[in-house]
């Protein structure tokens, strides 16, 4: 079976014939007898051939060449031209809003003479008088009852005798958004160095460097499993085992000033960022201070000194910023606001005061009235459910409107807050 094929010549042999390759192929597919190439072929012709596909290769029976692709394509020779070239130009004119151009007026007359329908019949187009052999003369509602629109003295359409007239919409509640109070910044979060753990690496030899810089990773746990796959791959391998013991004995050692070292460039961290440290990161240096690995060190005394007294003072001021946001979000009505701020205390058992405890209370029992929404009631009721004033909440009665998502939210807070539960039963 032939085929026609695009095949590239790629070397003449002495005895006449050709070897040949598939256009774009890297090696010799096969060898055809130099007779059959047209005239000029060389190394590289990309030609047709017809090829005879058989079992043990192809036979080439006949090669013809390419035609010229630019013929194929019917390209036109641009001729240049001795003019010179001129530019052409174009200029829009302006048209005036009340401007219509040529087209023909649409009516026989200005449209000031036009009368409204109501007040009479238009005149025609044509010029003729208005028609009157319509049912009621020249009025154009004819004698309808009512005037010239169905539905009598009502101004508005007509008005169906059998539906009576519309029921009045019902007013729906209006509830407008308190203002917005300002954000404070947030504080900035530990960013701790590594100067001081670089300057203990640097002094430690060479051998010892893999093994602290595991230790301070994952502390003697990491050294351990390090060991164990190391050991294991090597136990794979064909090859002796390191010693875990001598290892784990040698991480032990250097743990001490590793965590020493640690503790220093989150010390020097927090100094940097006193006044704008997050309160939670400055407490977790404190406790880290108190390890007693750390503790027992006289480099680190008088920082972790320095950092309690730090602490103290900064737990104060976060109390006072507290409750002052507590009372200005009660003051502008955001009590879904005022809630979450007063379950989220700076310091862990706090206590919160009672006369800002009894403002929140009523402000929250103020929001959880007959008439609100069933959105109002849960928003409230899960923002009160984790506030220190929540058996303070005593609403009088529940809503009017209750859906399924109110009663899922009583029944997940109910056992915080009872009262809500035994009011809706």
């Amino acid at each position: 079976m032939s085929r026609r094929i695009e095949i590239e010549l790629t070397s003449a042999r002495p005895d006449g014939t050709w070897t040949w390759r598939a256009a774009g192929a890297r090696a010799p597919k096969g060898v055809l007898d130099g007779s059959l190439l047209p005239d000029g072929s060389k190394i590289g012709s990309v030609l047709k051939a017809d090829a005879e596909v058989e079992l043990d290769g192809m036979t080439i029976l006949a090669v013809s060449t390419n035609k010229d692709k630019a013929e194929k394509s019917g390209l036109l020779d641009l001729i240049p031209s001795d003019k010179p070239f001129e530019a052409v130009t174009q200029q829009l004119a302006k048209r005036d809003r009340g401007e219509r151009g040529d087209r023909p007026p649409r009516r026989d007359g200005p449209a000031g003479d036009r009368r409204p329908r109501r007040d009479g019949a238009p005149p025609r187009r044509d010029g003729a008088p208005p028609r009157t052999d319509r049912p009621g003369g020249d009025r154009p509602g004819g004698d309808r009852p009512g005037g010239d629109r169905p539905g009598g003295d009502r101004p508005g359409g007509s008005t169906r005798p059998d539906r009576g007239p519309r029921p009045e919409r019902r007013s729906r509640p209006n509830f407008t958004a308190p203002p917005e109070l300002p954000q404070r910044p947030k504080p900035k979060r530990l960013k701790p160095g590594r100067s001081h753990r670089n300057a203990v690496l640097a002094d430690l030899p060479e051998e010892q460097r893999p093994v602290a810089e595991r230790a301070l990773q994952g502390g003697l746990p990491a050294v351990r499993q390090a060991v164990n796959e190391q050991n294991t791959r090597l136990r794979s391998e064909g090859k002796p085992e390191v010693p875990a013991a001598g290892l784990l004995s040698m991480a032990e050692g250097l743990l001490p000033r590793l965590r020493v070292a640690e503790w220093l460039d989150r010390a020097d961290a927090a100094k940097a960022d006193i006044d704008e440290l997050d309160l939670r990161d400055l407490r977790s240096v404190v406790a880290a201070g108190e390890d007693p690995m750390v503790a027992r060190d006289e480099s680190t005394r008088a920082v972790a000194t320095e950092l309690k007294a730090a602490l103290i003072t900064k737990q104060e001021s976060e109390l006072a910023l507290w409750f002052e946001d507590i009372d200005a979000a009660i003051g502008v009505g955001r009590i879904v606001r005022a809630l979450k701020l007063s379950s989220q205390p700076p310091k862990a058992g706090v206590r919160f005061p009672v006369e800002l405890a009894g403002k929140l209370a009523t402000a929250t029992t103020a929001n959880l009235t007959t008439d609100a929404l069933p959105d109002r009631w849960v928003a409230v009721l899960e923002a009160a459910a984790f506030s220190p004033v929540r058996t303070h909440v005593q609403p009088t009665a529940k809503p009017m409107q209750v859906n399924d998502e109110l009663l899922a939210t009583v029944k997940r807070v109910g056992p915080l807050l009872p009262q809500i539960a035994a009011l809706f039963e």
